[in-house]
């Protein structure tokens, strides 16, 4: 049975206690984790399958899209989940996407053709969305702020091991169980999560019947999905330049300037605008929007580096990131215990852009005869910078929302940081191939294309020794733009973090001492006073929240 987490006055909900119902939530954050690994692993995993399923499906024109079916599906569900959540209760919108997820990921598995894989991929990211936002929603409603940090650092470990161990677990499922293994993976993970949520997660039902913004939801699906596409496609499907990528481009902004439009005069607005009135959250989401464009584009080229100049195989270039994941891990724990302990966090945004900006910058600086030694330290500076700020944007941007919006509040931060890896793959790739195309003209090897990025280890081997070290040098050349042009986007999180305005987390902290002992036992009434329309929103960590949390 679900009970009331009893409250000090004025202090918001304080942290379960412990016992049996501390390992209650335990099970529940268990549970979280697991359903944040399955919507991160995925895509790792299906990655380094990529290849045989091609063979055995053929379809080989079509194979961009597998993945762009997934991105696009998570991208456009991910605010719908996020109100969903606010609307109908939290436990019921994150069961719904894990079977969403789990019936995309049967369906994939028994695909048997390129098309059927496609459309079951689009399913299975419709559920990715409604993961990742469910996961921090609930955190938010479960845990007090001040608590919430560490909790959120957690989930950033889990994306660190999503990262290493998915082509590793990818290539082994592929070798020795076949593709659809694949795929079918998921399900055992999905049930267990399934169980553990739907037995022990206990929080307050919605009771009430709103209205449900189909306009908006229309014009912002179709306004993330042509930007998705525009990043996706354009200078590899499409130039620049060309007809389609105009009519995206025309497309994406006409839908989302009707958008705003329609939500200034919605009823249950998919995304209501006052959260945005909160310089907290408008500052916590462009940080997010930078994080995504500088860490998935390190991410991407990397191992490009690592596998072209540096001639590591591609699963030592996964491992070889090590030193960035493994300090993001540590340092977003770090993070999290440290605001948890003292309720403050303005430091970590400021040091984190900081960290990020100085790796990028001595990422672009690596050449031909840059050790692994050297650039793995790069990339552990680098990889400490992300752990500052991954968790701690979503963090401040929850706290930025009232309760009641924490769904909506997720979710935009979370696509605020997909829009951003979207761009940053689409704008850094662009510079990398212009770079890595006019290094090899000058170096006389203009008979390797555009697809002379993909060469491997493998491959660049076979090239004649001249035509192998002017298409090194390219790659240098070519990922010395890019980490530097993610270098100055950083410069642009530092300006943001800056004008954050710290405001004490509520909840509970360190047991204070003097004449209260007894103080957590104190109650609340059941419903405290929302913040007046008229209250600054940054202010709304200040105020006391609406709804009284219910522990598990």
């Amino acid at each position: 049975m679900a009970e009331q987490i009893p409250m000090e006055a004025g202090a918001g909900p304080v942290a379960p206690p412990a016992g049996p119902k501390q390992r209650s939530v335990r099970v529940v954050l268990l549970a979280l984790m697991i359903a944040m690994l399955l919507a991160m692993l995925d895509n790792m995993i299906v990655g380094t399958a990529m290849p045989t399923i091609v063979g055995d499906l053929g379809g080989m024109a079509h194979l961009s899209w597998v993945v762009t079916a997934y991105t696009l599906a998570t991208a456009a569900s991910t605010p719908i989940w996020g109100k969903l959540g606010d609307m109908y209760g939290r436990k019921g919108a994150f069961l719904s996407s894990i079977v969403v997820f789990l019936v995309g990921s049967a369906l994939s598995g028994m695909a048997q053709d390129m098309g059927q894989l496609i459309g079951f991929r689009a399913i299975q990211g419709l559920g990715a969305g409604g993961l990742i936002v469910g996961v921090m929603a609930i955190i938010g409603e479960l845990i007090p702020p001040r608590e919430r940090g560490k909790y959120q650092g957690m989930m950033a470990g889990v994306m660190g091991i999503a990262m290493i161990g998915g082509p590793l677990v990818g290539g082994s499922i592929t070798d020795h169980l076949g593709w659809r293994w694949s795929f079918y993976i998921n399900l055992p993970l999905g049930v267990v999560a399934l169980a553990m949520v739907t037995a022990v997660l206990h929080l307050p039902k919605k009771k009430s019947k709103p209205k449900i913004d189909y306009l908006g939801t229309v014009l912002l699906t179709v306004g993330i999905t042509a930007i998705v596409l525009v990043t996706t496609w354009g200078g590899t499907e499409y130039a620049w330049g060309s007809a389609r990528i105009m009519e995206l481009i025309a497309l994406g902004v006409a839908s989302l300037v009707g958008f705003f439009f329609v939500e200034t005069k919605a009823a249950e607005p998919i995304v209501p605008l006052h959260i945005f009135r909160s310089r907290n959250f408008s500052l916590m989401a462009g940080i997010a929007f930078i994080t995504g464009f500088v860490m998935f584009g390190a991410v991407l080229f990397l191992p490009l580096y690592q596998q072209s100049v540096q001639g590591a195989s591609a699963t030592n270039s996964g491992l070889l990131l090590l030193p960035m994941l493994l300090s993001m891990t540590v340092v977003s724990l770090f993070a999290g215990r440290v605001t948890t302990s003292t309720g403050r966090y303005k430091a970590f945004p400021i040091v984190g852009s900081v960290l990020v900006a100085v790796g990028m910058y001595l990422l672009s600086t690596m050449g031909t005869g840059t050790t692994r030694l050297t650039s793995g330290l790069y990339m552990a500076i680098l990889g400490a910078g992300m752990g500052c700020l991954l968790q701690i944007t979503m963090l401040v941007a929850q706290n930025s929302v009232e309760l009641r919006d924490i769904g909506v509040g997720s979710s935009t931060s979370t696509l605020a940081r997909t829009l951003g890896s979207s761009f940053g793959v689409a704008i850094m790739g662009a510079l990398f191939n212009s770079r890595v195309q006019d290094e090899m003209m000058a170096r006389g090897g203009a008979g390797v294309t555009e697809r002379s990025a993909q060469l491997n280890a493998a491959s660049l081997a076979k090239l004649p020794p001249q035509l192998r070290e002017a298409y090194q040098h390219a790659v240098s050349s070519g990922t010395h733009g890019a980490f530097l042009l993610g270098a100055v986007v950083a410069l642009g999180a530092l300006g943001a973090a800056l004008f954050v305005k710290e405001v004490p987390l509520r909840g509970a902290g360190p047991k204070p001492s003097g004449d209260a002992p007894d103080a957590a036992a104190a109650t609340v009434p059941d419903a405290v006073p929302a913040a007046p329309e008229s209250a600054p929103a940054d202010a709304v960590e200040s105020v006391d929240r609406t709804d009284v949390r219910q522990k598990v």
